[in-house]
């Protein structure tokens, strides 16, 4: 009987040493396996971002209108000619040699893709792979083309997002607000900054000598970077902005536009809620709030998490109808 009972503790033994030293393999600090175990996190956390980015939003689903892009090409360039075909730029459509009437121009105010598109089928009912004539274009601003472009980005399937900030090209020496388009470059394994509302016209007009569909580094600068930079004393406020509409009240409003177009609710460069509101006087609280924000936007995909929580428990980075 002892003879048994000490068998069974030496096979109680081997079984926990055999236990602990998987345990210890699996947890092991060495670099191999941590290595190994963040690799794993990190491509479980890209493909949860992705996923999230290549569904529509409320402001990019085309709704009953998606049939409008079935018979569209994948191919970028090829895209973003459809997308200029059907838009008109409000700042640039005398280069096409029109005038527009006010109520014309206020189609700039169309919140939603699904909006867009029942106004340009109500100007030219043809599919979208016909270009418009200039005058049967749907006006536009620098949002649309971005959200427009995203919408259609993600119809097929490619990880796309809105991006508000201010651009350095049209008016060098200045910060200029301005929205951009971003989508995930499988190949390259990263986001690519493209300006889809630069046509032929405008590249001439303005010399750019750099391609619209892959935006050199520093070209485009999100919201969050150059509040940041005004912050630091790196960039005077006074130059960022839009006409006679700048300063670092300017700054803030991006900064939140930004947070919320990453959040996939685009809302219009006017659109204001009470952070955003030029007139508001702002306390310590706000601004350390605003740093966070603009720090989050900055970090981007590594922030994903932070970014989707903040925004749902704080109400005041949030429209009020949100």
């Amino acid at each position: 009987m002892k003879l048994k009972q000490v068998f069974t503790l030496l096979i109680l033994v081997i079984v926990f040493f055999v236990i602990l030293k998987i345990t210890s393999h699996q947890y092991s600090s060495s670099p191999v396996s941590g290595d190994k175990m963040r690799g794993e996190h990190s491509r479980r956390d890209e493909i949860n971002i992705l996923d999230y980015y290549t569904t529509q939003g409320i402001m990019t689903d085309p709704g009953e209108y998606a049939y409008l892009y079935e018979e569209l090409p994948s191919n970028l360039p090829e895209l973003r000619n459809v997308l200029q075909g059907v838009l008109i730029h409000i700042f640039h459509y005398h280069r096409h040699g029109i005038e527009l009437s006010e109520k014309r121009k206020a189609e700039v105010n169309i919140r939603k893709v699904e909006d867009m598109l029942a106004r340009i089928i109500e100007l030219d009912d043809r599919p979208f792979i016909f270009q418009r004539e200039p005058m049967k274009r749907l006006v536009a601003n620098c949002r649309d083309y971005s959200v427009f472009m995203t919408s259609l980005l993600r119809h097929k399937g490619i990880p796309a997002r809105a991006r508000c900030g201010f651009e350095t090209y049209f008016t060098p020496g200045k910060y200029c607000d301005h929205w951009i388009c971003e989508y995930w470059n499988q190949e390259k394994g990263k986001w690519i900054q493209i300006d889809t509302q630069i046509d032929s016209l405008q590249i001439q007009a303005f010399n750019f000598e750099f391609d619209p569909l892959d935006l050199p580094a520093g070209k485009f600068l999100t919201a969050g970077e150059v509040w940041k930079l005004c912050r630091n004393g790196k960039i005077d406020p006074d130059l960022c902005g839009i006409v006679d509409l700048k300063g670092l009240w300017f700054v803030k409003g991006n900064v939140i536009r930004d947070f919320m177009a990453l959040n996939k609710l685009e809302v219009l460069p006017w659109d204001c809620n009470d952070l955003m509101n030029p007139e508001k006087e702002l306390n310590q609280e706000d601004m350390d709030l605003l740093d966070r924000v603009a720090e989050l936007t900055i970090k981007g995909d590594s922030s994903f998490s932070e970014i989707r929580g903040l925004y749902e428990s704080n109400l005041a980075l949030r429209m009020g109808k949100d």
